[in-house]
């Protein structure tokens, strides 16, 4: 009995931990289609700040469903896609942009890669180079067993 009891206390809070509160469920209203392509291009180029590893437009998260939101809100006012993103920038930091601006602090992300791919290639040819003058080079003086022709 003992351990039915903390089964069921278990499970009720396994569950009642992956509750979220319901945002609102009304659907988002858009003046016009353009206003929409607007949006759905915007809430694309931004990430969603708890999942990191989709954008607004496809995260399912409450905090995507509000910043959604916000966003939509921040258009109506007439504001533009760098002011809206500047908003968020200044709220959540660069990590919201999927396209950081180039500045001094983003230059290891843009050309990072790009030097790894670099370095990895110097390295590969240094130890081809140091591999190809260790092996010695053999002679043929007619000699040899079919087995040093082969190598």
């Amino acid at each position: 009995m003992k351990y039915l009891a903390c089964a069921l206390l278990w499970l009720g809070l396994v569950l009642t931990a992956q509750a979220q509160p319901m945002g609102d469920p009304t659907p988002l209203q858009y003046r016009d289609r353009a206003e929409e392509a607007r949006f759905h291009a915007l809430t694309a180029e931004l990430r969603c700040v708890q999942c990191q590893n989709q954008s607004l437009a496809d995260s399912n998260a409450q905090i995507a469903h509000d910043l959604r939101r916000e966003v939509l809100k921040l258009m109506h006012e007439g504001r533009s896609d760098a002011e809206i993103k500047q908003f968020l920038v200044d709220r959540y930091g660069e990590f919201v942009l999927y396209r950081p601006q180039m500045e001094g602090s983003t230059l290891l992300l843009w050309f990072g890669p790009a030097l790894l791919l670099i370095g990895g290639a110097v390295v590969l040819v240094m130890y081809v180079r140091r591999r190809a003058r260790a092996v010695p080079v053999a002679e043929d003086n007619g000699d040899a067993s079919q087995e040093d022709r082969q190598w």
